[in-house]
């Protein structure tokens, strides 16, 4: 049997206890879970596709140097993850081809095979450099004292390696000479782009001048390792 307690003139009648609200509806600014939790990583994944292509056309203007301005609202790891894959399998396939074609030019009675440890190296040398560098630098700036966002950093460099993928293309021209140009120009573009956005977003702090430029020649000797072990 339910009592209903009495009406005090007040015109209410009985009243329901209403529940709390409940604060776990609000969504905290801040969307890290944890390192291991994979939603964590979701908002890094949260670009569509005209942003990664103007980001892609960004990382073909060396010279600009306003890349951590254009992702500072929303840095991504899509193009990370993409770029580094592509390339892996474009290195892979054209570093075999290529191989292909200038013993072919040598020696007519050549046959096609494919090296697949032309795969395995692709992998750890482009993924290494690609996860390794980036943390480097991040932590280095942070023990110097500079602010540095290992996300941003991921980004900006994963971003520096889609100028290679159009490249592999040109490296399959079977004349030593003029592979030795286009990557030359090749890895001198790349390496602006990371030197030059690195020195602006580091810019206003301590003279760190010798970590552009430590940036800067760790590009080019990714780009003769491209040159020297995929396209010999």
């Amino acid at each position: 049997m339910q009592i209903f307690p009495p009406n005090n003139g007040s015109g209410r009648g009985y009243q329901t206890l209403e529940a709390p609200a409940e604060s776990f509806e609000q969504q905290p600014p801040n969307n890290w879970k944890g390192v291991f939790n994979i939603s964590s990583y979701t908002q890094y994944f949260n670009v569509d596709t005209d942003v990664v292509i103007n980001r892609l056309i960004s990382s073909f203007h060396p010279t600009a140097g306003d890349f951590f301005n254009k992702i500072e609202a929303n840095p991504d790891l899509y193009g990370l993850i993409w770029i580094t894959t592509t390339l892996v399998f474009m290195l892979s396939c054209f570093g075999n081809f290529a191989t292909y074609l200038m013993q072919k030019h040598t020696d007519g009675t050549t046959t096609w095979s494919f090296d697949v440890g032309y795969v395995n190296v692709a992998a750890s040398g482009i993924y290494g450099y690609a996860i390794a560098v980036p943390m480097a630098f991040y932590f280095l700036l942070q023990y110097l004292g500079s602010n540095a966002s290992l996300i941003r950093f991921w980004c900006m460099w994963g971003y520096s390696l889609s100028i290679f993928m159009p490249t592999a293309f040109l490296l399959l021209i079977p004349v030593e000479f003029l592979r030795w140009i286009i990557i030359l120009i090749t890895g001198t573009a790349s390496s602006c782009f990371v030197a030059l956005n690195l020195r602006s977003y580091i810019e206003g702090g301590t003279d760190l001048t010798i970590i552009v430029i430590a940036a800067f020649l760790l590009q080019m000797a990714l780009s003769i390792f491209i040159k020297v072990r995929f396209f010999p």
